[in-house]
């Protein structure tokens, strides 16, 4: 009973600290006193011991808490322990709390100077009741601290999908950062509108904690994607699952502001629509919020049924409710003075990729909500599948590579055709040699060819202004200016997705996907892959057992398994291999056993000699280079964050 007393009470500490904090900011605004950072302070002290709490209790397997019975056991290595805390829904809050609190604390820290600023205030006041709502849902309905009466001596265990991979220690972290570190531009957003200080430097302030949150959840979604591939044994990486469509629409509408926002940092233009972007984003956050945890969505992303769903889908409301109300009252003191001078400037091409992006975003939200929508009218289940989302997936990333390889290049106001050229030609002609030699080798396929000619347009405009960045740095005085100058971090973060993106488009064109049935000791080639059975051999511990196949690829020896976890009553999973570098990876499964005999959770199959196996061999090019891509990202961003206010620099 301790442990429950211990981390109720510290979540009624920062549920009166969250509270608290909202009083001081709301009395500071009155009176017209600084900003206290107190109460914002007590609510991380009290979030940070009920996690510590929960941590001790996962990781000593104190079963007296319900929530540590279902999601740990005694066998449970150090790591899955410590990752329970985010296994299940309750837990999950949790740290969705501990991270909203060290970030309205950090914006604190951060704007210390400003605390007199009303803008400060309520955005602060703002995150402050974010964290309060979640921390009450805690308070209440998700209780992370419920005793278990029962006397227990062995928990359920984790999920199997939650312990076959370390990825489960930075993935779901990651995703809740990008989620939560949203609210801050949301935040801003609602204080500059209720202020009406809209013209000076806090857009470009919201762009700053936008970027920040961006590249956390960038990187999460591909983290979650190299997870998904190297756990669930089907070979890809984006199923366009329900709960990746919800990660992915914030995702969307936060690109467009970060673009966009730029262009009224330098022209004052898309006041309204920076506005709408950051409270949409906000708002998807909550809308994916209230898809992972009401139990209306079937995934294995998802949590489990909760009572939260009301509740949730009420924030969700009640955030564009708010952002639509403060847009249209100050409507009038929005709108922009000057135009877009022509559609082939700067400014033009950031308006063309904010309406791919926003468009995009509207047709993921359509095929993610449809179903739903139609099962409560006609009661029946429709499912919206991957061709869909395909189908215009495609041809946007066709058309953003292309405006990521002129964007960088074209100036601000105008198009000067002969400049464009001049700086575009390099990358043309190298474009246009690296297609010549795809042809000459065999690769005559217009579309991945294309798309190879754009992706080394783009990237060649990004390492073009990353050179004129740096000389100018080093012009100007140290070359660490260079890291921090204004275009640097989003280069970096073109570079990378420009890899991403070869990376997504060659595996996913010239994939290889083999069923072969070997017996032991035989080989089979794959693609050029030498695939070849050696025989079998069992593997036991306190956290599992598994039957594994002895494969060797190329010489590399493999062992993809059928492996049994302990608790949750014996789950199974299929255990991929990978052989893997830059150029291509190898993705060996364990189909199937021949024989009519018993099996160590392997599927049988009748009609093969006992004691053949059928392997699912994939051959992929350059996947590698999405999660390499990933990381880049990630680095683009946190330059970003860490920028220096704008001077103007050759491009």
């Amino acid at each position: 009973m301790i442990l429950t007393w211990l981390g109720r009470g510290a979540l009624y500490v920062c549920a009166l600290g969250s509270l608290g904090g909202v009083a001081a900011a709301a009395l500071a605004l009155r009176r017209r006193r600084s900003l206290s950072p107190v109460g914002a302070l007590v609510a991380l002290a009290g979030i940070f011991v009920a996690v510590a709490v929960m941590e001790f209790a996962l990781v000593t397997h104190d079963f007296s808490l319900a929530y540590v019975a279902e999601n740990n056991a005694t066998f449970t290595p150090l790591l899955y322990s410590v990752t329970g805390l985010w296994s299940a829904l309750e837990g999950s809050l949790m740290l969705w709390v501990l991270l909203q609190c060290a970030i309205t604390v950090g914006v604190l820290y951060f704007y210390r100077r400003d605390r007199d600023s009303d803008v400060v205030k309520w955005a602060a006041l703002i995150l402050m009741a974010v964290g309060a709502f979640f921390t009450l849902l805690m308070v209440g309905p998700a209780d992370p601290f419920i005793h278990n009466a029962a006397r227990t001596l062995q928990g359920a265990g984790p999920n199997a999908l939650l312990q076959d991979n370390p990825l489960v220690a930075v993935h779901p972290p990651l995703l809740y950062l990008g989620f939560v570190g949203f609210s801050v531009p949301f935040a801003f957003a609602v204080a500059m509108l209720i202020t009406g200080r809209v013209e000076e430097r806090w857009p470009l302030e919201q762009r700053r904690w936008t970027v920040l949150a961006w590249g956390a959840l960038s990187v999460g979604i591909v983290l979650g994607a190299w997870w998904s591939y190297q756990v669930l044994g089907w070979g890809g990486f984006w199923g366009w699952d329900p709960v990746e469509n919800a990660a992915l629409l914030p995702w969307l509408t936060a690109t467009a502001y970060i673009h966009s926002v730029i262009v009224q940092d330098r022209r004052g233009l898309f006041r309204v629509w920076n506005l709408s972007l950051a409270v949409a984003t906000f708002a998807l956050t909550i809308l994916g919020t209230f898809f992972t945890r009401s139990g209306v969505l079937v995934s294995v992303h998802a949590f489990s049924s909760s009572t939260l769903g009301p509740l949730l889908i009420g924030l969700f409301f009640a955030v564009v409710v708010l952002g639509a109300g403060l847009l249209a009252w100050r409507g009038d003191r929005l709108r922009a003075p000057v135009g877009v001078d022509h559609p082939l400037s700067r400014e033009g091409l950031f308006v063309a990729n904010n309406i791919l992006f926003v468009g995009f975003a509207l047709v993921v939200l359509l095929g993610t909500v449809f179903p739903l929508l139609y099962q409560a009218v006609n009661g029946a289940q429709v499912t919206v599948g991957a061709p869909y989302f395909a189908s215009v997936a495609a041809p946007l990333a066709v058309v953003l590579l292309a405006l990521m390889a002129v964007a960088p290049l074209v100036g601000w106001r105008s198009a000067d055709r002969a400049v464009l050229w001049r700086r575009a030609r390099f990358s043309a002609w190298s474009a246009v040699a690296i297609v010549a030699l795809l042809v000459a080798l065999g690769v005559r396929r217009p579309v991945e060819d294309g798309a190879v000619f754009l992706s080394v347009l783009a990237l060649g405009a990004a390492l073009r202004t990353l050179r004129s960045v740096a000389v100018a740095a080093l012009r100007r005085g140290p070359w660490r200016r260079a890291l921090r100058a204004p275009t640097t971090g989003g280069m970096v973060v073109h570079v990378g997705v420009v890899i991403l993106a070869l990376g997504v488009v060659t595996s996913a064109t010239y994939v290889t996907r083999s069923e072969v049935t070997l017996a032991r000791g035989q080989s089979t080639v794959v693609d050029g892959q030498l695939v070849s059975f050696a025989g079998f051999r069992s593997v036991s511990d306190a956290l599992e057992s598994a039957t594994q196949l002895k494969v060797r690829v190329d010489g590399h020896p493999l062992y993809p398994a059928v492996t049994t976890y302990h608790g949750r009553n014996g789950q199974t999973v299929g255990t991929p291999a990978i052989d893997s570098n830059l150029a291509r990876d190898v993705y060996v499964t364990f189909s199937a056993l021949g024989g009519n005999g018993a099996t160590s959770g392997a599927q049988l199959r009748s009609g093969l000699p006992a004691g053949s196996v059928v392997l699912g061999v994939t051959v992929e090019p350059l996947i590698s280079w999405l999660w390499l891509g990933g990381l880049i990202v990630g680095a683009g961003s946190v330059l970003s964050f860490f920028r220096r206010r704008h001077v103007e620099e050759a491009p």
